[in-house]
């Protein structure tokens, strides 16, 4: 019988460990092979004292259940009825085996040594157990660690200041906001009845929204102050008092290389000054957010992972689950993003609130032992341990209901971290803020992005359609039965400074360029070659404005050959891509004036009350690569 790597992880434990441990698991499964319909022995509550005391903390343990076919379902550990009972026996026959030969004596094989590291993967994301670490941590380097944790534990009681949380309410459109998600979960809950998200949840992807599209904006580099130019940052200035009075320890020179002038950027890091600021990179934006999420009442945490980038998190009520928020890239509930969409080496992300410091970097993650052999910078245990105490510290004034809460909240937590994750749709994509050269730099790009191959469906009828509508969001692939996809960017090939825009006020929506960038670019790959065939004709519909000198330069790439085209809203045919076996759509924006350049070259700018009609439109004639081949040697 193969041993499954949970057995052989629940096998390391001591021999007192073990049985216990087994004896419980045993009973687990035999409660449902013996009663198969009994829904009670189907499920398991993680907040039970048996569970949470004896089995959670087990190497082995909970990863035992998962592989027997129990699944995670927010405070509880099911057994579905579509999980295999042949599964669930085969889990349960290798620990008896192991507990009868332990039980006589005995001693099975021991296990391998990829075995163990996986199983040492799982016991750190589960208990944050003593992992060996192939290089030594320094005293140095714990002490630097410490000042992290300290520093950010500390950070976030500014949050908490009822005044600045005042300050940040009068600039959040709360009303606007609330109705908004109202309409929402009133939406959510017509389409599902049995709908169990809150208005909380909606309220979060309002503000996150709101923020990415109205409030903030990001800053590569700052125009130049005298000429409005491009300017380069080119080294570090010294602060200020003012600056350092809102904690900007670093100032960059932004400097124009076309009138000699250095703009001054501090980055501040007094989230009651990025109120007024309101630009920077990712530690401005969550740090700013943060606020904002608590001035609305929401609890939230400042997460800080150790290969530079920080967030949000938001504990939703309704779902009982802390939230991914991340307002740079207008994202939720997306945590593998940075792992596989952005290819990040994560090693350390620790979250920080009112309340306490949590471990989350097994959330992130679904490569746990390359996580855990770069986890070299301090001891687990010295990890463990230095959180513990920063913890008690901070909670000697909690009431009993709310330590409670916040035990039953990591109890949930420490299951969601070893439960098997599957990168979903929305997590493959690179960053999107950002200059294309910034992503570039820190390999944070998308490797590849959305191509347009035909199905099956397509195939067979000769015919890709595809349609963009600006105002609800989609696109909508209209000979594959209709097949929509949610959000501009989920279809492009590439994007570098662009984003969807709505303003509110004037009831508009359109595709414009990043604030503060001087070009911006989106493109659309079809590629007919996979399923053997090729272009007959194209026809493609676009859709542009521009005002004083914006410019936005529509065109085709195939076979070294580019056409320019424009995006005058009307129905174009393209016989120049006869033959091909591929092209991409791009659409390039630049030019304006001002501070508000950026608004002056537009794509798909509609109102947002005309629901009707596309705002983008590709229509594909299809013929077999043989066919096409044969016409050519034809033709006279």
């Amino acid at each position: 019988m193969a041993v499954s790597p949970a057995v052989t992880a629940l096998c390391e434990n001591p021999n007192e460990v073990f049985l216990d441990v087994a004896k419980l698991l045993l009973t687990y499964a035999d409660n449902i092979l013996r009663s198969p319909n009994e829904e009670k022995y189907r499920s398991i509550r993680i907040g039970n004292p048996t569970f949470s005391t004896k089995l959670l903390p087990i190497k082995g343990a909970v990863e035992c259940l998962f592989e027997m076919g129990f699944e995670e379902a927010e405070t509880h550990l099911v057994f579905p009825k579509s999980a295999s009972v042949e599964q669930l026996r085969l889990i349960r026959e290798s620990i008896a085996a192991e507990r009868d030969q332990r039980l006589q004596g005995g001693q099975l094989v021991r296990p391998t040594a990829q075995a163990a590291s996986a199983s040492a993967s799982a016991s750190a994301s589960a208990s944050a157990s003593t992992v060996a670490s192939a290089t030594a941590p320094t005293p140095e380097s714990s002490m630097s660690f410490f000042v992290t944790l300290q520093s950010n534990f500390q950070h976030v009681m500014l949050y908490e200041n009822a005044e600045l949380q005042q300050k940040a309410r009068s600039h959040i459109p709360h009303q606007q906001l609330s109705s908004a998600a109202q309409l929402k979960l009133k939406e959510a809950k017509d389409a599902d009845p049995e709908c169990k998200l809150g208005i909380e949840d909606f309220l979060v992807l309002e503000l996150l929204r709101w923020f990415k599209q109205d409030f903030f904006s990001w800053v590569d580099s700052l125009p130049c102050s005298r000429c409005g130019g491009s300017t380069q940052n080119a080294s570090s200035l010294s602060p200020s008092t003012d600056d350092l009075r809102w904690g900007a320890q670093r100032v960059e020179d932004h400097y124009c290389q076309a009138c000699s002038l250095s703009t001054r950027f501090p980055r501040y890091n007094n989230p009651e000054k990025l109120l007024e600021t309101r630009r920077g990179r990712c530690g401005e934006w969550a740090n700013c957010f943060t606020l904002c999420c608590r001035a609305l009442g929401l609890e939230a945490r400042y997460i800080w992972d150790s290969t530079d980038h920080v967030w949000t998190e938001i504990y939703s009520v309704s779902q009982r689950r802390w939230l991914h928020c991340d307002s740079c890239e207008n994202v939720c509930d997306q945590p593998l993003l940075y792992e596989v969409g952005w290819g990040k080496k994560l090693a350390y992300v620790l979250a920080f609130s009112k309340d306490q410091v949590v471990d989350v970097t097994w959330r992130y993650s679904c490569k746990h032992p390359e996580v855990l052999s770069r986890r070299t910078s301090v001891q687990e245990a010295w990890l463990l341990h230095t959180i513990n105490g920063l913890n008690a510290s901070r909670q000697q004034s909690l009431s009993p209901d709310r330590m409670k809460d916040l035990t039953e909240r990591l109890l949930v937590e420490l299951v969601e971290f070893i439960s098997p994750k599957r990168p979903k749709p929305g997590e493959l994509g690179g960053r999107n803020s950002g200059s294309l050269a910034w992503r570039l730099a820190r390999g944070e790009t998308r490797a590849a992005g959305y191509v347009f191959t035909p199905t099956e469906r397509e195939k067979s009828d000769r015919l890709l359609h595809v349609c963009y509508s600006a105002t609800k969001d989609q696109y909508c692939r209209l000979s594959d039965g209709s097949e929509v996809t949610q959000s501009w960017d989920q279809c492009a090939w590439r994007t570098e400074s662009v984003f969807r825009k709505v303003e509110q006020d004037w009831q508009m929506v359109y595709i414009a360029r990043t604030e503060g960038s001087s070009v911006g670019r989106i493109s659309w790959k079809f590629d007919f070659a996979p399923v053997g065939m090729k272009i007959k004709s194209v026809s493609i519909m676009a859709s542009s404005q521009t005002f004083q000198t914006g410019k936005v330069c529509w065109h085709l790439q195939s076979d070294k050959i580019t056409t320019e085209y424009s995006g005058d809203g009307k129905m174009q045919s393209f016989s120049t891509l006869s033959g091909s076996s591929d092209f991409i759509v791009v659409a390039e924006l630049s030019g304006g004036e001002g501070e508000t350049s950026w608004q002056h070259s537009q794509l798909f700018r509609r109102s947002m009350k005309e629901t009707e009609g596309p705002s983008f439109e590709i229509l594909v004639h299809l013929e077999d690569a043989e066919q096409s081949l044969c016409s050519t040697k034809l033709d006279p």
